[in-house]
């Protein structure tokens, strides 16, 4: 198969995957309204285009937190990373350290920290939940730090799991799940070898080095399900920023007043995201949510953006609108699952590609020159 896009790894990857897992990659919450307005508004976003502006010195590199990104991408922290390829955040960690932007590892991951951080050169962030189980935050954050991660990306828009109707039709979950996934992995033998076979331990490798045993993927729903936190508020977190020496990042913002918020409670950084749509379904895309949540804090705090990114273009929409930084979770999934790190290294490469042209087109030599000015008027 020809690989020319970010599409076209979505594609190979449903044919490499077990039906449980392509789904729980790539579906959402509810009727996943959501999840394709996400895309969908980010591909009506509208720029200008501009012409002879000498654009031989162009520059997509920026500073964030301290770091030197080769362009204005991090890969976002999504759970199980290491059910799509052997080993899986190993290679997406090597991958996006090689193409000079930020891996952030989901605590739910399947390597534990101590497994990734020594494959890479560059600091990695990680990502944490508030939860129930304060002893694993506490152990958890205390082995980042020591690991050398840089920022701290937590979560806040999931106090509860959102009720993600196509796991049960998968077999990710519902009844006789366990049989169905064996079956699913038994007729995909290219995933059966790279991942079920030679990609063991098959554990929460995080949660497992804490508590002192495995935590097998049949506990993963029910650990999560268990400490999730809905007594969750801004007090909760301020031991962890008084713990935490570098960048803390609040994930999760849709409104102004949230963003407020995170900039009174000392946040460096917050993600406008809706969890890729898979939480509450109804709610505004993110690039929907993302102007006014700029006009409120822009300057005050760094904002990144995820929820639909896709291309080196929308990566450009989103900073027009207002944001510092695009992060990407599924399509660099889709690229890990269909080559590993190859792929995810091609897809970073194909996204600062679609990136240079895109700003040469605008008549935008830095990022920084990417600002509200570039959006066309409406019709």
């Amino acid at each position: 198969m020809i690989i020319s896009c970010g599409a076209d790894y979505r594609a190979a990857a449903r044919r490499i995957l077990p039906p449980f897992l392509f789904h729980y990659i790539d579906g959402g919450a509810y009727a996943e309204h959501t999840l394709r307005r996400n895309v969908q508004d980010l591909a009506g976003v509208a720029l200008r285009q501009r012409v002879l502006k000498d654009m031989s010195r162009l520059d997509t590199g920026i500073e964030l937190f301290g770091e030197r990104l080769a362009f204005p991408v991090a890969l976002s922290p999504v759970g199980l990373t290491g059910m799509y390829r052997r080993r899986g955040e190993v290679q997406a960690a090597r991958a996006a350290d090689a193409c000079g932007v930020p891996f952030t590892m989901s605590s739910v991951s399947v390597c534990p920290i101590e497994e990734v951080v020594p494959q890479i050169r560059r600091p990695m962030w990680f990502q944490l939940y508030v939860l129930k189980d304060r002893g694993f935050m506490q152990n958890v954050l205390e082995r980042a730090q020591a690991a050398g991660c840089s920022t701290l990306v937590f979560t806040v828009d999931m106090p509860v799991p959102g009720a993600r109707y196509r796991d049960a039709h998968s077999g990710m979950s519902g009844p006789w799940a366990a049989l169905r996934r064996y079956v699913q992995a038994a007729l995909h033998p290219r995933w059966a070898w790279d991942v079920g076979l030679a990609g063991r331990p098959h554990d929460l490798g995080n949660i497992s080095t804490y508590r002192g045993h495995p935590t097998g993927l049949q506990d993963y729903m029910g650990y999560l399900g268990e400490n999730f936190d809905a007594s969750i508020a801004w007090k909760d977190l301020e031991w962890i920023r008084a713990f935490w020496k570098g960048a803390m990042v609040i994930k999760g913002i849709l409104d102004p007043e949230d963003a407020r918020d995170a900039v009174r409670f000392g946040a460096d950084g917050i993600v406008v995201s809706n969890h890729g749509g898979r939480q509450l379904d109804g709610v505004l895309s993110s690039v929907r949510a993302l102007p006014p949540i700029a006009d409120a804090v822009k300057g005050q705090i760094k904002i990144l953006l995820d929820s639909g990114v896709r291309s080196g273009l929308d990566v450009m929409r989103a900073l027009a609108l207002g944001a510092d930084c695009a992060m990407i979770g599924r399509a660099y999934v889709y690229a890990l699952a269909a080559a590993g790190e190859a792929g995810v290294r091609h897809l970073l490469d194909l996204l600062e590609k679609e990136l240079r042209v895109a700003m040469t087109l605008t008549g935008t030599a830095r990022v920084a020159d990417i600002t509200p000015d570039l959006l066309a008027p409406a019709a």
